[in-house]
């Protein structure tokens, strides 16, 4: 089990993502858009550079829902290998077998 701490820190960044996202996106468009004078574009990269650094996408880390764990992470399941391993070993997973050949 990861500590609590690392899985809260994360959770924040993903709500402070989630907040700042329609911002972040609003900012780069003017910041990459070549038809923009040169001071609008810069004006948005430093009111983009302005905003907090947990709020990049980024920054947020995939991590098993059920422990926490950073690494070996299923997208699509959400969860570990080792807790994927583990319910289905139980049983708990509907269609999934434990492989023998």
């Amino acid at each position: 089990m990861a500590k609590t701490s690392s899985v809260e820190r994360n959770e924040k960044r993903r709500r402070m993502a989630k907040k700042f996202a329609s911002k972040r996106t609003r900012l780069k468009a003017i910041a990459t858009d070549e038809a923009r004078p040169l001071e609008e574009r810069f004006e948005a990269r430093l009111k983009l550079a302005a905003l907090p650094r947990n709020s990049a996408p980024t920054r947020v880390r995939n991590r098993c829902e059920l422990t926490g764990r950073p690494r070996a992470y299923y997208r699509k399941l959400k969860m570990s290998r080792i807790a994927l391993r583990e319910l289905a070993s139980r049983g708990q997973i509907p269609g999934m077998v434990k492989s023998s050949w």
